[in-house]
């Protein structure tokens, strides 16, 4: 992961160099902090109908709860972008969120799991748009014709991944059962639980169509939102476009998942990918740079505030033991 980081600077750099930093943060600037702010409201919106995409899948639970699935949706991004901790520190983090809210932990669990299944079904479906857009706008360009076997690349990952999560999920439940008993004997109980409750998650195929069509919407969502902010700056992209750019973007930095924050992944990609769509280089990179600051803004409160509340359980816990 230490490699992978510092070859993720070493991109950042190489694209903030080419480019010229001082022309990007002048563009960056255009937005203002009225616009800023409106793009960090929209973004905290997101979490909202991400929390609601988790809330879906775990049955059982009252729709009151929202606040609290969307508050862990929020502390997993948060996580994973800031921390060096890579996604995976993120969903470990978001995870053990839910586990002191004193819902059942086999729900907590086989739901994680069905709501990161839609939410890969959800990424893909939105890349295969991208793909298309790509294709459809720029497949007479030379340039785009370049960086087609990269991104065809990161969709056959996206989608081997998927289907090995999903083919994978009740095999693995056995196998960890099975070491958990040998290790902790009596943790095979905890195993059976969550794989009843995945099977009474997909019984309902009705709640996982609706978790799905939220994690849609919340990939859908957040594109907007950089529409928004390209156009704030001043470049002029269709939706559709931007939609497109997004989803390739999102494509690339799952890629690169072991890499806290998908560090210069996602720099160089708005570099490249970017000038396909229209968008100038040092517009690209002042998206990219919005983005970065945005989750520092966002972020960074959120990271806080979950401390503050895991010292609040260690003392609660002590003066209780």
């Amino acid at each position: 992961m230490l490699l992978a980081t510092l070859a993720g600077l070493a991109a950042a750099i190489w694209a903030f160099g080419s480019i010229g930093f001082g022309s990007v943060v002048a563009v960056a600037g255009r937005i203002g902090a009225g616009g800023f702010s409106l793009y960090c409201l929209w973004s905290i919106g997101v979490f909202g109908v991400l929390g609601a995409a988790w809330l879906a899948v775990a049955i059982g639970e009252p729709i009151r709860l929202l606040g609290r699935f969307s508050w862990a949706r929020a502390v997993r991004e948060a996580v994973a972008d800031l921390l060096p901790f890579s996604q995976i520190g993120g969903i470990v983090v978001g995870v053990r969120t839910l586990l002191s809210r004193g819902i059942p932990t086999s729900r907590i669990y086989a739901s994680f799991v069905v709501d990161m299944t839609t939410e890969m079904a959800a990424q893909l479906v939105f890349t295969l748009f991208g793909l298309a857009m790509m294709i459809t706008m720029l497949a007479a360009g030379g340039h785009a014709a370049s960086l087609r076997p990269l991104i065809l690349g990161g969709t056959a990952v996206m989608i081997a991944v998927m289907i090995l999560f999903f083919a994978g999920q009740r095999p693995a439940l056995g196998l960890a059962g099975r070491i958990a008993h040998h290790f902790l004997p009596g943790s095979g109980a905890a195993m059976t639980g969550i794989a009843d409750e995945l099977r009474y998650i997909y019984a309902r195929r009705w709640r996982v169509t609706f978790g799905f069509l939220l994690n849609l919407a919340g990939w859908v969502g957040t594109a907007i939102g950089s529409w928004v902010v390209l156009r704030m700056m001043g470049a002029d992209i269709s939706i559709w476009s931007a939609l497109s750019l997004e989803s390739l973007i999102f494509t690339l930095r799952s890629v690169a998942f072991a890499i806290p924050g998908a560090i210069g992944v996602q720099e160089a990609a708005y570099a490249l990918v970017g000038p396909l769509f229209g968008v100038a280089p040092e517009t690209a990179l002042a998206l990219s740079l919005a983005k970065r600051a945005r989750d520092l803004a966002v972020g960074l409160p959120t990271i806080i505030i979950w401390q503050l509340g895991e010292a609040r359980a260690l003392v609660f816990a002590a003066r209780k033991a």
